[in-house]
């Protein structure tokens, strides 16, 4: 996504954040103008044991262009009481895809930089071309290394790091007993010149209420003669590595963008569909060396580990929409594998440790995904394999199992654990849950019951008749049960959380899964009430609101220190991915005329161009519920990204499930700022 870099001040540059992945779980992600403002930011995240253990290798460079002028500086770092060097005031130009790019003017030169990732390992490759120019320009980089975990921070101790030099365009640094083996190639010369950069500042996490101050070391600095249209290369990498092999996957990468950028232009797919197929892929894991590996789901970038509830909530979005149907049977086989007493684990932990069962919901969520991509792929086997953890978690719910999961006797499931956020609104302060909803939360009784329809499916699919009477008949009694206790006459919407003694009447919008689901259970004629009121009151040009703002406890604005962030990130921050399940909800109540696709389209429009734009190609947790809609929480949120791909795909598109069955590359778009510092890629 390209930036009018010309319109945006020091404060815009930083304002806005790039994010590349590499498939395993590494990331590289920072802002326009290369300024750190996180600890999460860096030019190298490796997954050490991909996807989990991610630690951020290099942190960022300074880079210094010299020509008969004197010596410029292209970098761009924060220190107390200044920002130093100020390269951001000679970038000309910053494109997003189909990786990010910047162009550099000074007196004598002018420069791109691109940042690669490589597919499957853990390497960056910097490069760097000299565009114009009327003589030999020096180029030297000193690469800031971090060597640390993402959610910790480096400060300087008498450690012995140093170099190595293991062949030629070949530097190697020890592991220490704090730091890993941090490997470079490149194609320059290298001199050792090890010292700390002191007292760097990440200006987000001190607003965030966290420490932002960390130190930062090099083992010196990488130097070129750079002539008029040469290309350098400086490689950083978690393993050894060689230039040839990473020139070969540069090569090989130019070769897919173009061919994937001609079939996107000879299939005329949409503008839109195509970036957002290309900000879902940047979620998805794999291992490269073993395709029969499950898959698994980044939740959030930058700092959120694999996340099973996000995965399966954006199910159709992530995998089916965009035909990776592989992907989606290796992802449910992986989590029925480590299903406990009928709970598929909602959290993966960063450290590799086992994982979390912590959500009431999730098990719920992966039945649906098996009913979704049984739509998509009608692979029996597969769903034979799974028909034995359907029953398990329907068994466990009816018995009672962890997080105080149970079923009362009108059939309406509830989850009591003491302490612990079930629900998808998870927010915690310390040991206080901001929103316990302990009891029967309206959306996971609208799981529960969608569940035990798909469950009674596939047993008598296969045979299974007095299961199928069974779960037919406690679903009907769910029903039953559902609209009576559930539905809120007063205002003609439903309670958020019914218990034995009282009802939480607060608008929230959670009771859309009641109408969205492939089984809704609200009884169909409330469905246009229960619209008009998410509609009139929860909606925003970005979202659905997690509360209504007539609500006394209202908190509209995202912000402020941990405890002020989790107070409002569900108490009225409005979340993208509610779009998609409010944009089913209202096509099942009017139908597919012209005047309601165009409402479904205007619903997703802000999202998108949000994601087209600012976004730099994705879609973050959440805006403010009060205009102007700010963005906050983590920078590129998987659910977000994939309900409103399916929302579009689906809702505005008319694309039925499983029929896209390719996943292009991004569009190439040209840098704005300066039409004349434009290219393609360096070789």
């Amino acid at each position: 996504m390209a930036l009018d870099i010309t319109a945006l001040d020091f404060e815009g540059m930083i304002g806005r954040e790039w994010l590349i992945t590499n498939g395993i779980g590494g990331y590289a992600n920072s802002t326009v103008c290369g300024m750190n403002t996180r600890k999460y930011h860096g030019l190298l995240v490796a997954a050490m044991s991909p996807p989990v253990r991610r630690m951020v290798l290099l942190s960022h460079v300074d880079e210094l262009v010299i020509t008969n002028h004197g010596a410029t500086p292209l970098g761009c770092n924060e220190y107390p009481g200044t920002i130093s060097p100020q390269g951001w005031r000679l970038l000309r130009a910053f494109s997003a895809e189909p990786f990010p790019r910047w162009a550099y003017q000074g007196e004598g030169f002018t420069i791109e930089k691109s940042v690669r990732l490589l597919e499957g390992e853990n390497t960056v490759c910097l490069s760097y071309s000299l565009l114009a120019g009327d003589q030999q320009v020096s180029l030297e980089i000193r690469p800031l290394l971090a060597m640390r975990s993402i959610h910790e921070l480096m400060y300087q101790w008498n450690a012995r790091l140093a170099a190595e030099t293991t062949g030629k365009g070949r530097i190697r640094i020890p592991a220490s007993t704090r730091t890993p083996e941090v490997f470079f190639a490149h194609d320059g010369g290298f001199f050792s010149e090890p010292y700390w950069y002191l007292n760097s500042i990440y200006r987000r996490e001190q607003e965030r209420g966290y420490a932002g101050l960390e130190d930062l070391w090099t083992p010196g600095a990488f130097r070129w003669t750079l002539s008029p249209g040469q290309t350098v290369h400086l490689v950083c990498s978690s393993e050894p590595v060689e230039m040839e092999h990473v020139n070969s996957e540069l090569r090989r990468m130019g070769v897919e963008i173009d061919r994937r950028t001609a079939d996107a232009a000879a299939t005329e797919l949409d503008a839109n569909l195509d970036a957002l197929f290309h900000a879902a892929d940047a979620f998805i894991v794999t291992n490269p060396a073993d395709a029969s590996r499950p898959v698994g789901v980044i939740g959030q970038f930058p700092w959120s580990s694999p996340n099973a509830r996000s995965a399966l909530a954006g199910f159709a979005g992530l995998f089916l929409v965009t035909g990776k149907i592989d992907h989606a049977r290796r992802l449910l086989l992986g989590l029925a594998a480590q299903m406990r007493d009928g709970l598929i684990p909602t959290e993966f932990s960063e450290d590799g440790q086992a994982p979390k069962y912590n959500g009431a919901d999730t098990s719920l969520w992966f039945i649906n995904a098996i009913a979704l991509y049984d739509q998509a792929s009608g692979d029996e086997p597969t769903l034979r394999a799974l028909l034995p953890a359907v029953q398990n978690i329907i068994d466990s719910y009816r018995r009672g199992t962890w997080l105080g999961i149970g079923v009362d006797a009108d059939g309406l499931v509830f989850s009591r654990a003491s302490g612990v956020a079930t629900s998808w609104m998870d927010a915690k302060t310390g040991d206080r849950v901001i929103t316990p909803r302990a009891g029967r939360p309206v959306e996971l009784n609208a799981l529960w019951y969608n569940a035990l329809r798909i469950a009674a499916g596939l047993a008598d699919r296969f045979a299974l008749p007095q299961l199928a009477l069974e779960w037919n008949e406690l679903a009907d009694r769910t029903s039953a049960a559902f609209n009576v206790r559930f539905w809120n006459p007063q205002f003609n919407w439903c309670f958020d959380v019914v218990e034995d003694d009282a009802s939480d009447a607060s608008l929230r919008p959670n009771q859309v899964l009641a109408m969205s689901l492939p089984h809704p259970v609200l009884a169909q004629e409330r469905h246009a009430l229960v619209l008009h009121a998410l509609a009139s009151e929860l909606l925003t040009p970005m979202g659905l609101r997690t509360l209504s703002p007539r609500d006394p406890n209202y908190r509209g604005k995202y912000g402020g220190n941990v405890a002020q962030r989790d107070e409002s990130q569900h108490q009225g921050s409005a979340h993208p991915w509610l779009l998609g399940p409010l944009t089913t909800a209202y096509l099942r109540v009017h139908g597919r005329r012209p005047a309601c696709v165009l409402q479904v389209r205007q619903w997703l429009d802000g999202c998108i161009n949000h994601l087209r734009g600012d976004g730099l190609g994705q879609l973050p947790e959440l805006f403010d519920g009060d205009p102007p809609q700010k963005p906050g929480g983590a920078i590129a949120c998987a659910l977000s990204v994939a309900e409103i791909l399916r929302a579009y795909a689906q809702g505005v598109l008319g694309i039925k499930q499983g029929d896209a069955t390719r996943s292009p590359a991004p569009l190439r778009m040209p840098m704005q700022g300066s039409e004349t510092l434009t290219k393609s890629h360096p070789e």
